[in-house]
């Protein structure tokens, strides 16, 4: 009972405190004893408990505008109203209470950041407290609800390193007591989100042929991390029956899985459908807990980065690539707001008793691209996630339904230095001078990758969908589109996939410049009379069929490369010309055609090595070779709950025992 007592006692002095040492510094605001501060903070409290639910309600229905207008002002209302109702206090006007609001805020989270260091439970009892109502209001139910979490990026062998480590100790304490065990699985080519969720989701991630690629017909460039991009690639893969179709909510994700409720999930947000993350944002952005603790908590990410960086280059840690300003500001978005903001949604649904949520988290892989993925601020991500985990395990035991954890990754990272860094010159600059057509005859399409969970949530506050498909008017010669180590190429203003004997005759240097690269491992063209052929420097690899004729271009790639090609080759709107990176035999790193470190959507490396942790007692049916596999063993394990029957043929357990961490 003390335990529970503690930190409410210790909240409550806390407020008083902080709103003593306000009143106490800032003109404008005076009280006439100790107790009349305390009886407004109190009367703060209680304001606060009152009114935020119904102002973050209204203020998201007024859009964007809303919710900027809730973060700057409403905390000060609140604020201003608790001290004009006290009696012995007096505040001169609303300037007064508007700045004595943030630094009232800021004194208290970081007083509870003292009281509360190594305490998650804090967190959780907030999140408990927040969503009292919507427990109240759901139905109780012994069918268990299962809760996806993806490590966006994570692989099975740096996961494995990770627990020894100690960056995950919820994932340990769930393998060590033989709740859960971890199962590796193959991303497919190309191992990227969008065809990974594609395939996680809805079972189709033969829609996906890179990140980002050309369609000829049309003229178009579509870059999955914009969302009018990912929802024409969700219209076209969408069956209706995805994942999480039947009552289930996506979160973060790229695409939906036919969630009912789609909230930050770029192939939906903005477009009208249920979930629109304004009132989401709006009671987060007004509740000063949330609010403040996450401002200080992403200030502090963004200086701990600017630390990180100089760090690596004092060291001279190498591989390294310059970390921009602008990533120094997405980092603190998504280690910090994003990932609060993803919990604070999850636990609202876990309170609702919702039967499905997959959520997307892409801090480690954020952090990856830029620093390596087994950077030390790489792993001090997963750390966060850890204890995210950590988090909704006690939420979950206070929801309407018992809940299992399944925690997944869509593919791994392989480190090395880029293309550029290596050689001197991009990809895009090489294929220029081999095919002989100076200046806007080679377009490439590039950008950053997390890039588009900002998007997501500006075009989800603000409405629309961002930027459209992107149509080329003046129809380059060639098109380079880099998915991490993977380049795909494409003869623009030939229609239709042009063949290798098409290509030496209109390009004869461009072949044999590519595959005599030093940075390039190999390359994949379509033969009129072969089928796929696998170019290398000393030799070629013919995939219909499996004839090698010199050394094999695929030897060191993985026992998965031949066949893995053999699909990619089968794909909508794939390159004429496809393009891998070098792999060094020795050190197992790539060479990013991006300006990442930490790269993955080729082969090599750990990029195609994916994880996933579920409960023991849940079998695995089939080989898990790509993001298809993985799917349908999900959509059994969901069937045999919604049916009764746990997934291993026995009667579901009762809430706390296997496949439920508690």
């Amino acid at each position: 009972m003390s335990e529970r007592r503690t930190p409410i006692v210790a909240v409550v002095l806390l407020g008083w405190a902080a709103l003593g040492i306000t009143i106490g510094v800032l003109p404008g605001i005076s009280a006439a004893s100790g107790w009349a501060v305390l009886l407004a903070a109190a009367v703060l409290g209680l304001l606060g408990a009152v009114l935020r639910p119904a102002a973050a309600t209204l203020l998201a229905r007024m859009g964007w505008a809303g919710v900027l207008g809730g973060w700057l002002l409403g905390h000060a209302l609140i604020v201003y109203l608790a001290l004009s109702l006290v009696p012995g206090l007096h505040v001169a006007g609303f300037r007064a209470a508007f700045w004595a609001s943030w630094l009232y805020a800021a004194l208290a989270t970081i007083g509870l950041w003292f009281v509360t260091a190594g305490q998650p439970a804090m967190i959780t009892r907030h999140l408990l407290r927040a969503n009292r109502r919507h427990r109240r209001a759901a139905p109780s139910s012994d069918v268990p609800g299962v809760l996806f979490i993806q490590i966006d990026g994570l692989s099975a062998p740096l996961a494995r390193w990770a627990i020894d480590a100690g960056c995950l100790p919820t994932v340990a304490r769930w393998l060590r007591s033989g709740s859960h065990t971890l199962t590796e699985w193959h991303a497919q080519l190309p191992a990227t989100t969008p065809a990974s969720q594609a395939g996680l989701l809805h079972g189709a991630s033969a829609a996906v042929p890179a990140f980002r690629w050309y369609e000829k017909d049309p003229g178009r460039l579509v870059v999955t991390n914009r969302p009018a991009d990912s929802a024409l690639v969700e219209g076209r893969l969408s069956n209706g029956r995805g994942l999480l179709a039947d009552g289930g909510v996506s979160v973060s994700n790229v695409f939906s899985g036919d969630a009912p409720t789609s909230l930050l999930t770029m192939s939906t947000v903005g477009s009208g459908a249920p979930g629109r993350p304004d009132r989401y944002v709006g009671t987060y952005l007004l509740d000063p807990f949330g609010l403040t603790r996450s401002l200080l908590l992403t200030v502090g990410e963004m200086v701990k980065e600017l630390h990180q960086a100089r760090r690596q280059r004092l060291r001279q840690v190498r591989p390294r690539i310059r970390r921009t300003a602008s990533y120094v500001l997405l980092r603190g978005v998504t280690n910090v707001l994003l990932r609060h903001l993803n919990l604070s949604i999850i636990a609202e649904h876990v309170m609702r008793g919702a039967p499905a949520i997959f959520c997307d988290f892409v801090d480690y892989d954020e952090i990856a691209h830029h620093a390596g993925p087994a950077r030390p601020e790489a792993l001090a991500a997963l750390e966060g996630i850890d204890g995210v985990l950590a988090t909704l395990e006690e939420v979950a035991a206070a929801a309407p339904r018992p809940y299992r954890f399944v925690v997944l990754s869509d593919h791994g990272q392989s480190q090395g230095e880029t293309f550029a860094q290596r050689y001197g010159h991009t990809l895009e600059e090489l294929v220029r001078s081999l095919s002989a057509t100076p200046g806007p005859a080679v377009e490439a399409a590039g950008g950053d990758e997390q890039a588009g969970r900002a998007r997501a949530l500006r075009a989800g506050l603000v409405g629309g969908t961002g930027r459209r498909a992107e149509e080329i008017r003046a129809v380059p010669e060639i098109v380079v589109a880099a998915s991490g180590n993977l380049a795909l190429l494409y003869l623009a203003r030939h229609p239709g996939r042009m063949t290798m004997e098409d290509i030496e005759e209109r390009f004869p240097r461009l072949l044999p410049g590519l595959v005599g690269h030093a940075g390039i491992g190999w390359i994949m063209v379509r033969s009129r009379r072969l089928g796929p052929v696998v170019l290398g420097r000393a030799g070629r690899h013919i995939l219909t069929g499996g004839r090698v004729e010199g050394e094999d271009p695929l030897a060191g790639f993985g026992p998965p490369a031949a066949a893995d090609l053999r699909r990619h080759d089968t794909l909508p709107h794939v390159g004429d010309i496809v393009v891998n990176s070098l792999l060094d035999p020795v050190t197992q790193e790539v060479a990013a055609f991006e300006e990442l470190i930490g790269c993955h959507g080729g082969l090599g490396g750990w990029q195609s090595r994916a994880m996933l942790i579920h409960p023991a007692a849940w079998p695995v049916t089939e080989e898990l070779d790509g993001a298809d596999a993985v799917h349908r063993q999900l959509v059994r394990w969901r069937e045999r709950l919604i049916s009764g029957v746990g997934p291993a043929g026995t009667p579901n357990p009762p809430r706390g025992e296997a496949g439920a961490p508690r």
